[in-house]
């Protein structure tokens, strides 16, 4: 009989955190992961159990030791709308000139 391997939500559920903390956790390598098809992230139930009282216990140190600071969530922000940016701002330009004309 298989076993049956977790996926990123479902380690998400039981460690009660985001999906993103945990595909971070994984690359950092503090929870043990394993690539099926080279793509997809699976995780064994006993492993995510056995560090679950350790995770939960230290989670606020993890998040008070996060490296992604203010700095890089504001350059992460204007990277991915910079489009959406520009274009309100050429909006509200384009809107002062009919206004004003």
């Amino acid at each position: 009989m298989t076993e049956k391997l977790l996926t990123i939500r479902e380690v998400a559920a039981i460690l009660n955190t985001s999906e993103k903390e945990v595909i971070e956790l994984s690359e950092k390598g503090v929870i043990p992961a394993y690539k099926v098809g080279g793509v997809y992230l699976r995780f064994k139930r006993e492993q995510i159990e056995q560090i679950k009282g350790s995770f939960s216990s230290n989670n606020k140190n993890n998040l008070s030791n996060n490296p992604y600071n203010i700095g890089e969530r504001l350059r992460d922000f204007f990277y991915f709308y910079d489009f959406y940016i520009i274009s309100a701002v050429l909006i509200l330009v384009l809107l002062g000139i009919i206004i004003k004309g």
